[in-house]
């Protein structure tokens, strides 16, 4: 699944490409996506410009001259930049085509993504719209800190992993970067969240935001790809410490690494390093 890193990286990769551009049209080849395209989508967003893009946790948002345009990647889809006479692959369902210019092209095999037409700007949309209006603070922001995270954990007794992959607490620390950022914290993932101190708290929210910070530049090291017929982006390509290398030795001490499953996730974790 495109998490927080992929989907910054999805961003940075589009938005020069569709910042300031007039939508000629839109092509919708299958609408049903996890919620179904909308027939009236086409007509409403058709001559329009695409003043801004941001992102909010793992949505992007395409601010036009009125509305929005909500996109989410879902399980397996990705967004390619591609000239609009370049042949549909299968899964290609949706095609945003800019006058003079290129395809924002996307692709979901399994059809969870999300592509919503709202009458709400991005500012809006992020404090009312009912995908967005619940999530937690952005990991890369000041309002996320070590502070944040104990005042919240103290009230519960649910794992800390659990705790800092609730999007409701802190959005994108997608399981991958929960098992790095607990091990570079020395916690144990199962440690409850109320027994856990200020001090280590602070550690943990410095490794969440050095983690995802450092996904993010790995990806934008292949912007490139999104040029590319087949448009991969830039995955998260760092060398991983814990994240699918259970029963392998730990990278600082050599103990073997364990594996264990929270909220059916899988869960690496160091039984000497971490506690």
């Amino acid at each position: 699944m495109p998490e927080l890193p992929e989907v910054e990286t999805t961003l940075r990769g589009i938005r020069p490409h569709l910042e300031g551009r007039r939508i000629e049209r839109l092509l919708v080849r299958e609408p049903r996506l996890r919620q179904p395209v909308a027939a009236d989508t086409a007509e409403r967003i058709a001559g329009t410009h695409i003043v801004g893009l941001e992102r909010r946790s793992k949505y992007l948002l395409l601010g036009l001259e009125q509305g929005s345009l909500l996109i989410h990647l879902g399980m397996s889809g990705s967004l390619r930049i591609l000239d609009p006479a370049t042949p549909p692959r299968r899964h290609d369902h949706i095609d945003l085509v800019c006058a003079g210019g290129p395809c924002l092209r996307m692709h979901d095999p399994r059809r969870f993504g999300l592509f919503l037409w709202t009458p709400q700007t991005p500012l809006e949309a992020r404090a009312t719209h009912p995908l967005l209006r619940h999530l937690g603070p952005e990991p890369l922001t000041p309002e996320f800190d070590g502070d944040h995270l104990h005042r919240i954990g103290r009230t519960r007794r649910i794992a800390v992993k659990s705790l800092i992959m609730d999007a409701s607490v802190v959005v994108g620390v997608g399981n991958i970067y929960a098992n790095e950022s607990l091990f570079l914290a020395g916690i144990h993932p199962t440690r409850p969240s109320n027994r856990i101190s200020l001090a280590r708290y602070r550690r943990l929210a410095e490794t969440i935001r050095a983690v995802l910070e450092a996904a993010i530049d790995q990806g934008g090291t292949t912007l490139r790809d999104f040029l590319r017929d087949d448009g991969q982006p830039g995955y998260f390509a760092q060398s991983l410490r814990v994240y699918g290398r259970g029963g392998q030795p730990c990278r600082d001490c050599a103990t073997p690494l364990r594996e264990l499953r929270i909220a059916q996730r899988s869960t690496v974790y160091c039984p000497r390093c971490q506690r």
